[in-house]
């Protein structure tokens, strides 16, 4: 008997031009490049152009993505968006892609789940393919969270940066083993008892304002060590295999120091992370996808590889899906 399966078909990824480094950042707020540095690993974030907006990144996302699957926008089925900036309250950034892209059938629509936000729309799309209601699925993770920073407050605006990257999902026939191609299994969770501990102090409901991120970084910390591995070994455990299994992990880039306590945790070499937050900082929803396509780019990801990507966010949420390449 085969079942469906989602193979990731292309990789794309998108940075603005502008980069700002910790020494221009030290300019601006009491910090100093040693200071970021050596709390978080990040060196420089990429931040958005004046009048670049998330959809722009997106779209640049996406047209790489569909380049690298070798398909056209007019064989997609749907278009998911992970992001937590879009454009306007509404209508959805996806549909903004959509149109840009010349996509006039199918469904484009946007998901909220903040950092968890890509792991979120990779389970949404691989259960569409599962579901049959699709075959090709164009999943973005895109955010300028540049727009929502306090430039003032040194603790969260030396954090984040902006960017986009997308894949490209393709449905395909497997044996239902875990020998399988493609996506093998996804785990998402949410504790909304976490609110204070990462949030924006706006909304169109609340204050009628954008807002601006906030953040107890020891809190968002000590749960992401906990939550983040308890959701990789979860993921593993749906399909009987290992840490030791596992080619690479794609983390959400957040900080180094998360990384390597995640990684000691599962007793696994430093080596098999994919870390790309020294250039990248934290961007979000689209950290996941923007450290994949680095890795497929360079190399490291090669077909066979079993690659478990993981991210955690504000709400909490949090989640993994484990891949065959």
């Amino acid at each position: 008997m085969t079942v469906r399966r989602s193979v990731i078909a292309g990789c794309g990824a998108y940075l603005p031009e502008r980069v700002i480094t910790n020494e221009e950042l030290a300019v601006l707020v009491d910090t100093s490049d040693e200071w970021i540095t050596s709390r978080t690993g990040i060196k420089e974030r990429h931040i958005a152009a004046d009048g670049e907006k998330t959809s722009d990144l997106a779209l640049a996302a996406a047209r790489s993505a569909l380049v690298s699957a070798e398909l056209d926008a007019v064989d997609l089925d749907f278009i998911i968006v992970a992001t937590a900036t879009p454009d306007q309250t509404f209508p959805a950034t996806a549909t903004v892609v959509q149109c840009e892209l010349g996509m006039t059938t199918g469904a484009a629509f946007d998901l909220q789940a903040v950092c968890s936000g890509f792991i979120y729309a990779l389970s949404v799309a691989d259960n569409f393919i599962k579901a049959g209601a699709g075959d090709r699925i164009l999943v973005i993770g895109a955010e300028t969270f540049s727009r929502i920073l306090d430039w003032e407050d040194r603790t969260t605006c030396v954090l984040f940066g902006d960017g986009a990257g997308a894949v490209v999902l393709r449905a395909e026939e497997g044996k239902g083993d875990r020998e399988d191609r493609g996506i093998l299994s996804t785990c998402l969770h949410s504790d909304g008892r976490n609110h204070d501990a990462l949030y924006v102090d706006g909304g169109p409901s609340s204050t009628q304002t954008t807002g601006h991120l906030r953040m107890n970084g020891k809190e968002v910390f000590r749960h992401a060590v906990v939550n983040l591995s308890n959701v990789i070994q979860e993921a593993l455990d749906g399909v009987g295999l290992t840490a030791d299994d596992l080619d690479w992990i794609v983390p959400h880039q957040a900080n180094q120091r998360i990384l390597d306590s995640t990684a000691r945790r599962l007793g696994l070499p430093r080596d098999k992370i994919i870390s790309t937050i020294a250039h990248h900082a934290n961007t979000s929803a689209a950290s996941v996808p923007l450290a994949l396509a680095d890795a497929v780019a360079d190399g490291r990801i090669k077909p066979g590889h079993l690659v478990l990507m993981e991210a955690m966010g504000g709400g909490f949420t949090w989640g993994s899906c484990l891949a065959r390449w």
